[in-house]
């Protein structure tokens, strides 16, 4: 066990290293921005407007399974997580105020990737045997690029993509919620375990239109909920936010001193770690947000890549900037604490002094149980392009019951074996996204010459679907 415990480790700093993944996933996020000429900082505003303010209008009629705005906040529901909390703090613990600087890069690049991987979700999905949208790297890999390259790239993607939802979107999960409620308040972990089983069963049972229904209501509620809190603090701690900020940049490029309980780190820490959890938080570049915008009522593609964009700034940019702000404001970066008690103890300051570990574990129990019912979809999604419809129920099942074991297990091992399985679903997918980066700018810049500011309604755009 100890020598498949330091392979995982070797292959996790191997696959997250400064020689794969790491320029991979930049270097993609910047290829695609600038061959779309910026995209997500032209289109920001009319992207948001479509998926947040009109959200009947831009479904209505659009072929799909669920509206914009439900694949918007599924897709942030799977994102949104343990990653906002504990992996910020992981990050800024051992690479210092600086990682938060490479977490921003990741996002604002990956704004590029998701809207392209959302993109050609959207453009390749098909229809299953019940009647429902599936798309994805999955689909996307497989048809749009000919030959037996397209195919191996798929099912690879398929395979990493539904063995990894059991780590970061399953166990991971689950286990970082009853650990939290036991540290917090006492609750077994059994019975912790048992109130998620029965949760999320009951979710998944009504499949993506239930999902959909859940993270509609549930998201917003979960992420105003963190905002408020996190505004609290910093107003507190308001005459610190300038010497923050200036923390921020300046250690992204020179490495921060050891102070307090922080022993120091270097430049590279910083980039490798803040790089690591911010597709951790975000997921950009991963592929699984395409899952479930393939899902969506919409249009055309373009409108639905546009609106999947948006969850990227919507997670990193502001729900992972309030952690990252909080953490280092507070001081609590200093404090030698890890994870998720870092951003108790960050949160356990100013206002918020008696409550703050209560708001964490509230918030950390919205967060993951959010996460796993978007990846139960995810993981549900990949299993059945691999081996049909069959599989799709007991794919539930299973997915369940592991949330029991997630939550009585120790786990060191198993956030390993996620960090590996999600670089393995990167890989696949990046590659994709440059071998059509093509025909994605081709046919954005189409749709934009067409409609630049997404307000032409759904009967203007009848004749101008692309061809699939």
């Amino acid at each position: 066990m100890d020598s498949f415990a330091d392979f995982i480790a070797a292959a996790s700093s191997f696959v997250w290293g400064p020689f794969l993944l790491i320029p991979l996933l930049l270097g993609t996020g910047l290829y695609l921005t600038i061959r779309l000429k910026g995209l997500q900082f032209r289109k920001l505003g009319p992207a948001l407007r479509l998926g947040l303010l009109q959200r009947k209008e831009a479904s209505s009629g659009g072929e799909g399974d669920i509206s914009h705005y439900q694949a918007l906040t599924t897709a942030l529901a799977a994102t949104v997580g343990v990653g906002n909390i504990a992996g910020v703090a992981t990050a800024i613990g051992i690479g210092g105020p600086g990682a938060l600087f490479w977490m921003w890069v990741t996002g604002l690049l990956g704004m590029a990737s998701k809207y392209s991987e959302a993109f050609l979700g959207s453009k390749f999905r098909v229809v299953d045997e019940k009647g429902e949208q599936r798309g994805g790297p999955q689909e996307y890999l497989k048809r749009g690029i000919r030959g037996p390259l397209g195919k191996v790239l798929a099912v690879a993607f398929a395979i990493f993509a539904a063995l990894a939802a059991f780590g970061i979107g399953n166990m991971t999960q689950t286990n970082t919620i009853a650990q939290s409620l036991d540290d917090t308040f006492g609750v077994p972990p059994l019975a912790t375990g048992i109130v998620i089983v029965l949760f999320v069963g009951v979710v998944l049972l009504g499949g993506i239109k239930r999902i959909g229904a859940v993270t509609a209501s549930f998201v917003p509620m979960m992420i105003v909920f963190y905002i408020v809190a996190g505004l609290l603090v910093l107003g507190a701690n308001v005459t610190a936010i300038p010497e923050a900020l200036a923390l921020v940049f300046t250690d992204a490029f020179t490495g921060t001193a050891a102070t307090g309980g922080f022993v120091g780190s270097t430049v590279a820490l910083a980039l490798q770690y803040g790089v690591a959890r911010g597709l951790f938080s975000n997921e950009s570049g991963l592929g699984s947000a395409a899952i479930v915008a393939a899902a969506a009522k919409t249009h055309h593609p373009v409108r639905q890549g546009l609106v999947s964009m948006t969850q990227t700034f919507i997670d990193t940019i502001v729900v992972v900037s309030f952690t990252g702000l909080v953490i280092i404001t507070s001081g609590a970066w200093t404090s030698g604490e890890e994870g998720a008690a870092m951003t108790s103890t960050a949160m356990a300051s100013g206002p918020l002094a008696q409550f703050g570990s209560a708001v964490v574990a509230i918030a950390v129990v919205f967060f993951a149980l959010s996460t796993v019912i978007g990846w139960a979809y995810y993981g549900e999604r990949c299993a059945t392009s691999l081996f049909g419809i069959k599989v799709s129920l007991p794919y539930r099942a299973i997915f369940t019951l592991v949330c029991l074991v997630g939550a009585v297990w120790e786990l060191d091992l198993v956030w390993g074996v996620a960090d590996v399985l999600n670089g393995l679903m990167a890989l696949p997918n990046l590659v994709g996204l440059l071998l059509l980066s093509g025909l994605i700018v081709r046919e954005t810049k189409a749709y934009l010459a067409k409609d630049p500011d997404l307000t032409d309604p759904p009967a203007a755009l009848e004749d101008f679907a692309p061809a699939r």
